[in-house]
């Protein structure tokens, strides 16, 4: 007998049949939370995401019972998985001393002292709140330290969304002292610095959009950093998302830069909310009390080597000293590409997953097969981020979770070190079943 074939409402009801109570949940949490219910623009899935209880490993449980294969990994956070026994250990034995001492204590000397061990740049360490508080401590070092106002970014690269580092202001229009580049404009590039106007120049690790759904060309970027130098710009690769993850000394370590100043986070603090900025110490001075006041930095922040972020920070980077986690998330991302890419060249379906540890999923014109596994089959980047593409992701995205697969919207999949050829080959058994299924109804073209 001929499937049924499933329309667009019977895949929701479907889902709505299967999370009952996440259903009720969200029901309600619309009524506080204005993007549709959810507290992160990311979380936000027609008609909702499962509601969940608890997590271990690559695993995690919703209200109604449901088990799913996570890659979200805390958005990228959680290189040694969830709740992984050092680092709740840690915590558990930390908040029976104190939640927050408001005082100086041996714990962030200790974190700081691994950070340091593993990341060239970090001659010296600042700690703040997240990623994003990191990046703007950067712009207000690097101008401190120069003289110069402006700040040199590039489109579709995300560093936070508060002030200068803001995607956008309220109007769409981007801060007059920021100037945005395209990416791999070298002509436009060198013009810009050339006015030595620039008190920073700054990247997002890896590439565009959550560490590579465009990526940078490594010689691109060794060929910034130079002209960084030569005119006077101070250069930073925010590793928010890759610090810890492409290797032991992050992203820079993969494609041998040593930027003036590097912006942490996810990863840094085991889960926790946490931001680091590490650089050189001549920029970092800035912090130096006895420095005169107009060039000085004074840095407030209530959540500033936390005890309880510390002792998780501490338990995780232990676990990324010897680059087993790192090691293993890179295997299982070139396992889940492998299999992953075999299934869409036998569906005849024109798409490719890429990607180093944060595997990313393309659909569209197959223009060339990269020899380099970060690389997509285009170089276009309007291709790489057509919105059309959108809805077919987020329908995807509905598919998967059906089957027990968690992902970034089915824009990524982030790996993690204790993810299992067991669980990839679960994984892509699901994406293989939700792109037939979505090919049936109509919903994907060949």
């Amino acid at each position: 007998m001929k499937q049924k074939t499933l329309t667009k409402e019977s895949l929701v009801e479907r889902w709505e049949r299967t999370h009952p109570t996440s259903k009720k949940l969200h029901d309600k949490a619309v009524g506080f939370f204005t993007g549709n219910g959810a507290t992160h623009s990311a979380r936000i899935l027609d008609p909702f995401r499962p509601y969940v209880t608890h997590a271990k490993g690559s695993r995690k449980w919703d209200v109604d019972g449901n088990e799913y294969i996570c890659y979200v990994m805390g958005h990228g956070a959680l290189m040694m998985g969830h709740s992984h026994p050092a680092v709740v250990k840690a915590i558990q034995e930390q908040a029976a001393k104190g939640f927050h001492y408001g005082e100086n204590h041996e714990m962030e000397i200790e974190w700081a002292s691994l950070i340091q061990s593993m990341m060239p740049v970090a001659e010296r360490v600042e700690f703040c709140a997240c990623g994003q508080e990191a990046n703007q401590m950067a712009v207000i070092l690097a101008r401190t330290y120069s003289g110069r106002r402006k700040i040199l970014r590039f489109e579709n690269n995300y560093h936070g969304w508060g002030g200068e580092i803001a995607p956008y202001d309220a109007a769409g229009i981007y801060q007059p002292a920021v100037t945005l580049l395209p990416m791999h404009d070298m002509a436009k590039l060198e013009r810009e610095l050339a006015t030595r106007e620039y008190a920073l120049c700054m990247i997002e690790g890896g590439g565009a959009t959550m560490a590579g759904a465009i990526p940078w060309d490594y010689q691109f970027v060794r060929d910034m950093a130079a002209l960084c130098k030569k005119n006077g710009t101070l250069f930073l690769i925010d590793e928010v998302v890759t610090g810890f993850r492409e290797a032991r000394g992050g992203w820079e370590e993969v494609i041998g830069v040593k930027p003036d100043m590097a912006s942490l986070g996810k990863c840094v603090s085991g889960g926790f909310p946490s931001g680091v900025i590490v650089g050189r110490a001549d920029v970092l001075d800035a912090f130096n009390p006895k420095r005169p006041l107009e060039r000085r930095v004074v840095h407030h922040g209530t959540w500033n080597a936390n005890p309880l972020l510390a002792a998780s920070g501490i338990a995780a980077c232990k676990l990324y000293l010897d680059g087993a986690l790192q090691k293993k998330a890179f295997e299982m991302a070139g396992y889940l590409r492998d299999k992953g890419n075999a299934v869409l060249k036998k569906l005849g379906i024109s798409a490719r997953l890429y990607g180093r540890t944060i595997v990313h999923l393309y659909f569209g014109p197959i223009e060339y097969e990269p020899t380099e596994i970060y690389l997509p089959p285009t170089k276009d980047i309007k291709k790489l981020t057509n919105p059309a593409l959108g809805p077919i992701k987020a329908r995807l995205c509905l598919h998967l979770l059906q089957r027990g697969v968690s992902t970034m919207g089915a824009r990524f999949f982030v790996m993690s070190g204790v993810h299992t050829t067991k669980d990839v080959d679960e994984t892509v058994d699901a994406l293989e079943d939700s792109l037939k299924e979505m090919l049936e109804e109509g919903t994907l073209k060949q």
